[in-house]
């Protein structure tokens, strides 16, 4: 199987779009978690979210007509998609039957549908026929594919063109996938990754009602994301996306990329367990890092870092807790761990691959990014999760956990590029 490595990065998230200003607020311990702004929120027992912020469409390749035609979360795919290629600097012909796309979403457009609801109950209402006035763009735009669909025509990149959905594990998965098109052969290149475009009214009902969601800390939003301590209440729910130019290593070396990581292993499991609750005895959790290590042929006393899920919900924390001392055994006291959702919330679909651009640029800048907000040790967590303050730290080997309802279980394992 052909080797597979990174060459491109584009993020749209809460605490910066682009690499450089998303790179800096992870450096800084920058917290994107704020009031809702989107949509009225006083009535809701949960007020706050990590909203994207100072994005503008327009600035990453489309024009007014298109941006009418696409949900947020495309509109954050495609903006991401835009970044990653110019970053990888890849060479894109009028057609390009050698580059693919899997891009997915855990949600989709939930944004449309609430919206396109909302009119056609207004208009049934008035006594008037609500169907003539759904938008006819209305199941195109609000289509899971809708990303990987778009960014496969703005780029004419004609090899398979996919759409991953696996809740929070998505943007993990998609990557994972379109790795393997690579190995087999069936790609040179690969766009992949994961976007959300929420919140909306309905997701945070929900969330809420599921008990699932944080609704503040001691009156401070910035301090309601705190994985792995104590006090944490619960997620804060996010949006974004994160997006990574793949390549065969002779693809990339042939055209001269910088590199940033090669794909050394990864590890699929499930729970089979609970729709929302991961399995309390992390057998599977454990499973898919071990099966990462195992492909990659790599010791777990090698990997210098680990990007955790780590949701700041209770049972997800010691799960994965649990999960990296079966793997790491006491080694696992000693790597350094982090959950960059501490700042920027959980991007659902999306988390996975913003979370393994974190891990390259970890990898590139000798830095590894804090958990913030972590100020009372749980005895259940007892780990060493990069407190408060960035590190200094090579990182020759990175792992990326993600872990979705439903019990979908998926792990990144990344090492810098030996030629």
């Amino acid at each position: 199987m052909r080797r597979v490595v990174i060459t491109g990065i584009g993020v749209v998230t809460p605490i910066g779009c682009g690499k450089e200003r998303f790179w800096n607020s992870l450096e800084e311990g920058v917290s994107g978690v704020d009031r809702i702004t989107k949509f009225d929120a006083s009535k809701y027992d949960c007020k706050i979210a990590a909203e994207v912020k100072d994005f503008d469409p327009l600035d990453y390749g489309m024009n007014k007509k298109e941006v009418r035609r696409l949900d947020s979360f495309s509109q954050y795919g495609l903006a991401a998609a835009y970044e990653a290629i110019e970053d990888a600097q890849l060479p894109l012909k009028d057609k390009n039957p050698n580059i693919g796309v899997i891009v997915g979403a855990a949600i989709g457009g939930l944004s449309t549908i609430e919206n396109e609801k909302e009119q056609f109950f207004l208009r049934e209402s008035k006594g008037k026929n609500g169907a003539s006035f759904v938008s006819a763009f209305f199941i195109p735009t609000i289509m899971p594919n809708a990303a990987a669909g778009n960014i496969s025509m703005k780029y004419k990149l004609n090899n398979s063109s996919m759409s991953a959905a696996s809740a929070c594990a998505t943007g993990l998965h998609s990557i994972i996938y379109a790795a393997k098109d690579i190995m087999l052969g069936d790609s040179d290149v690969m766009i992949a990754g994961g976007t959300e475009g929420n919140p909306t009214p309905l997701a945070v009902g929900s969330f809420m009602n599921m008990k699932a969601l944080c609704k503040e800390y001691d009156g401070e939003p910035k301090k309601a994301s705190r994985p792995f301590d104590r006090e944490r209440k619960g997620f804060v729910m996010g949006e974004g996306a994160g997006m990574v130019v793949l390549e065969s290593l002779e693809h990339a070396l042939k055209r001269h990329a910088r590199i940033y990581a090669e794909l050394a292993g990864y590890g699929l499991t499930s729970d089979a367990y609970h729709i929302t609750a991961p399995h309390p005895d992390s057998y599977e959790i454990a499973r898919a890092m071990q099966l990462a290590l195992d492909r990659a042929g790599i010791s777990y006393k090698d990997v210098d870092y680990i990007n955790a899920h780590g949701t700041s919900t209770p049972d997800n924390d010691v799960s994965e807790t649990k999960g990296i001392k079966k793997v790491f055994k006491d080694y696992a006291y000693k790597v350094k761990i982090s959950s960059t959702k501490s700042m920027m919330g959980h991007v659902l679909g999306g988390a996975g691959s913003v979370e393994t651009a974190v891990c390259l640029l970890a990898m590139e800048r000798g830095i590894v990014p804090p958990t913030i907000n972590y100020e009372n040790p749980d005895p259940e967590c007892d780990l060493y999760y990069v407190p408060n303050k960035a590190e200094q730290c090579e990182v020759n080997v990175a792992m990326n956990n993600s872990f979705g309802f439903g019990g979908h279980n998926a792990v990144l394992l990344l090492k810098k590029c030996k030629e």
